[in-house]
């Protein structure tokens, strides 16, 4: 190939610029990365068994969701199609969302019919002896809604909007003259329905830990101040103070400025910077109402000095203001004047300079006040505020009545009040046999005993609540669960021995009647505890436990609990009703599925009983579905 000169020279001088301009480009280009090496992709598996167990509790609640539209209480058809949808919600949310709005109209018609049979039973009992007393029937709809709002927010405010709009209808309904109070200021510890269960849902929300969810229900029904918003706030300051606090303040800024505000709204105001937990109310005749909901109510150690400062700025705003007539607020004269009491000790405690104000305004308030209510020994005016006497002497105070009492039916009374006070078991028991009516001396001799049993289940002495348990002054219900109590304590550390209590406990368990739902709870606490010990003979019981549900209908499978009553001559009554887990068949169903659950999954079709059946089916299939099975590495 021949090249021209010039053709030629212009080659070179291209070439020539080219090389600068390389360099320069590579110098401006930013060092390739070096590749990593690919990544090994692991190949995974499920377990197949776990994956059949999950695919089984599918299956087994689809059907019982199916099954539950054909149950015949309506009650028990609306609560297992909502927990049916809790249960399945984490593996199919669609299905289970489809399944919390059938619960919900199933629910509509369980409350409409047990608000006719309440009603009902009150002209039943108004016409046979004036009283309008009836027992209360669960709220279907606010258990939907509960189970519901805890997966989806959406989802449960269209429920609330629901109610709310039920709420309404029945109002317009109700005869002309029921809803004919003023609607401006609500009952501070007996907020409108529409709150109330806005409340209560963020409560539970906030027991289970979903904060954000909790707030979003709760904020709306935080005001006007009531006692289950100042709960909440309560509850929240235990979590997130701060979160807390800025709600109070906020509440603080808004009753300064309500003219609605009154003596109770300063009163439950105290209670987050002073009482946490216990909320007490005051109504114009002077009545008052506590609502304590820990034992614990001592002030927060975290509360600054400008949240209290502001608390005082507020109650003086309030307390301070134009006196109330008995109709215009919760409180009334009467009731302000024993909140202002109770409040001034704390301005005065903390050198607030308005306590001279309050101590001019309770002067003037003075001859509104009844004798008694003056007088220092009154507890309402400390309660809360002024620590008790560790050192008080209950039973010297009670005793120190006798002296007043006119009839053996208040001698007796007073000599229960101080067997109740008495901390030495034996001086109890001499108290108690000092209560001349027989009857009322039997019942609290039982008392007693039940006391006795359970403070040792507390103490975790199994040898001192076997004895106790043979007490003859115990029903054979109590003492059969103390059996069962002895055996759970034994079980890790003392096997043979804790069959050996259980052994006793099947046989008191088979000495109560056939016919009493008592027999089935106690036979399945037996089974619960026996479970931890000697499993085969926990499976082996179980066709006991299951014909013995067959044959009461009563018979839930769940809210098992003891109650111990007391009865007085003279009118009135004690009654404590006591939560028992190891009663209800989801502890045992739990555990039986846990150990097996192909063989625990077939028992519950052996009760004939529509609550029981479901209630064991659900607590086997949530052992499956209540995590997800890992992919294990292969």
């Amino acid at each position: 190939m021949t090249f021209h000169p010039r053709t030629l020279r212009t080659a070179i001088c291209l070439i020539a610029l080219q090389i600068p301009l390389q360099i320069v480009a590579s110098a401006q280009s930013p060092t390739p990365t070096p590749k990593k090496p690919a990544t090994k992709k692991v190949a995974v598996e499920v377990d197949p068994q776990v994956e059949a167990r999950r695919t089984l509790a599918m299956s087994l609640v689809t059907s019982l969701a199916d099954e539950a539209r054909s149950f015949r209480d309506l009650t028990q058809r609306a609560r297992v199609q909502a927990r049916t949808a809790d249960a399945l919600w984490d593996a199919d949310p669609e299905n289970a969302r489809a399944l919390f709005k059938r619960a919900w109209d199933s629910a509509e018609a369980a409350d409409e019919e047990n608000s006719r049979r309440s009603e009902e039973e009150v002209r039943a009992m108004l016409a046979a002896r004036g009283s309008t007393a009836s027992r209360q029937r669960p709220n279907l709809r606010r258990e939907v809604l509960r189970m519901a709002a805890k997966h989806d927010r959406e989802l449960g405010e269209e429920f609330l909007r629901k109610l709310e709009e039920s709420r309404k209808q029945e109002a317009e309904k109700a005869p002309a003259g029921t809803n004919s109070q003023a609607t401006a200021r609500i009952n501070p510890d007996d907020p409108p329905q529409a709150m109330a269960q806005r409340l209560s849902l963020a409560r539970q929300l906030l027991q289970d830990g979903d904060e954000a969810r909790a707030l979003q229900f709760a904020d709306p029904a935080l005001y006007p101040v009531n006692t289950f918003g100042m709960n909440i706030l309560d509850m929240l300051h235990e979590k997130n103070p701060a979160a807390a606090d800025q709600r109070y303040m906020s509440l603080l800024a808004r009753a300064m400025s309500d003219p609605v505000s009154d003596a109770n709204t300063v009163s439950l105001l105290s209670s987050y910077v002073f009482m946490p937990y216990m909320y007490i109310t005051v109504r114009p005749d002077g009545n008052s109402h506590t609502r304590r909901w820990s034992d614990n109510n001592a002030p927060p150690a975290n509360i600054s000095a400008g949240v209290r400062n502001a608390f005082f700025r507020t109650a003086a705003s309030v307390l301070l203001g134009p006196v109330p007539e008995p109709d215009l607020s919760s409180s009334g004269r009467l009731g302000t004047y024993v909140v202002i009491a109770r409040m001034l000790q704390l301005f005065e405690k903390h050198g607030d300079a308005q306590a001279p104000a309050l101590r001019a305004r309770l002067a003037m308030l003075l001859n509104d006040v009844p004798e008694r209510m003056r007088q220092d020994d009154n507890a309402l005016l400390t309660r809360g505020i002024v620590p008790e006497d560790p050192n008080r002497d209950r039973v010297a105070e009670a005793l120190d009545r006798l002296q007043r009492a006119k009839t053996s039916d208040e001698r007796d009374r007073i000599y229960f009040e101080a067997s109740r006070a008495a901390k030495d078991p034996e001086q109890a028991r001499e108290l108690a046999d000092k209560i001349e009516d027989s009857g009322l001396r039997q019942q609290m001799r039982a008392y007693l005993a039940f006391e006795a049993m359970q403070a040792a289940i507390r103490g975790k002495k199994p040898d001192e609540v076997m004895r106790l348990a043979r007490s003859q002054e115990l029903t054979n219900v109590q003492r059969a669960w103390g059996l069962t109590e002895a055996g759970a304590l034994l079980a890790k550390t003392e096997p043979d021995r804790a069959a050996e209590a259980l052994e006793l406990a099947t046989a008191e368990a088979r000495r109560i009647d056939q016919s009493s739902p008592d027999r089935v709870r106690t036979l399945v606490a037996v089974v619960t505890q026996l479970q931890k010990v000697d499993s085969a003979r926990a499976w082996g019981m179980m066709s006991e436990v299951i014909k013995a549900a067959n044959s009461v209908s009563e018979f839930s499978g769940e809210d098992g609990e003891l109650t111990v009553r007391v009865e007085f001559k003279g009118g009135g009554a004690m009654t404590q009703n006591h939560n028992v887990a190891s009663f209800d068949l989801t502890g045992l169903f739990t555990a039986l599925a846990t150990e097996d659950f192909n063989r625990a999954a077939d028992l519950p079709k052996g009760f004939t009983g529509e609550s029981p059946r479901a209630v064991a089916m659900l607590a086997v299939a949530r052992t499956a579905l209540s995590k997800k099975p890992k992919a294990e590495p292969r």
